[in-house]
C-alpha cells in the first residue's frame, strides 16, 4: 500500500494558478499509474488527471483539459498537478491516488475512480471570484 500525502492547496483568485504536490512513501510508487481526484460540492467525484508510471502518457478530464498539467518525478517519489486559469468551479478537495497498474488500457480508463486503491487525505483548493 502506498502512503500518499498531498500539499499545496489553498485560496487563490479566479484566473490564478496553484501547484499541488503528492509525496509517496511506498516502495512501488514508480510502478503505479497515478491520478488526481477531486470532490466538488454538489458534484460527483471526478478523476481530473492521471499519468502512467513512466510519465509518458497523461490524461485529463474535459473539465480541466488545457488548464491542468500532471507530472511526476519518480526519483523523488512525487506527483504534481499544475493548475492554471482556475475558476470557482475548481473549488474542492483534491486527492492524490495510486492505481495499481503501470498505465491505462485506453484513453477513458483513467476516469474509473474505483481503480485507484490508495488515496491520500486530500488538500483543499478554494478559488474565489
Amino acid at each position: 500500500q502506498e502512503q500518499l500525502v498531498e500539499s499545496g492547496g489553498g485560496l487563490v483568485q479566479a484566473g490564478g494558478s496553484l501547484r499541488l504536490s503528492c509525496a509517496a512513501s511506498g516502495r512501488t510508487f514508480r510502478m503505479y499509474a497515478m491520478g488526481w481526484i477531486r470532490q466538488v460540492s454538489g458534484k460527483e467525484r471526478e478523476v481530473v488527471a492521471a499519468i502512467s508510471w513512466s510519465g509518458g502518457r497523461a490524461y485529463y478530464a474535459d473539465s480541466v483539459k488545457g488548464r491542468f498539467t500532471i507530472s511526476r518525478d519518480n526519483a523523488k517519489g512525487m506527483v504534481f498537478l499544475q493548475m492554471n486559469s482556475l475558476t470557482p468551479e475548481d473549488t474542492g478537495e483534491y486527492y492524490c491516488a495510486a492505481r495499481r497498474a503501470v498505465g491505462f488500457s485506453n484513453d477513458l480508463a483513467f476516469r474509473t475512480e474505483n481503480e485507484y486503491v490508495d488515496w491520500g487525505q486530500g488538500t483543499q483548493v478554494t478559488v474565489s471570484s
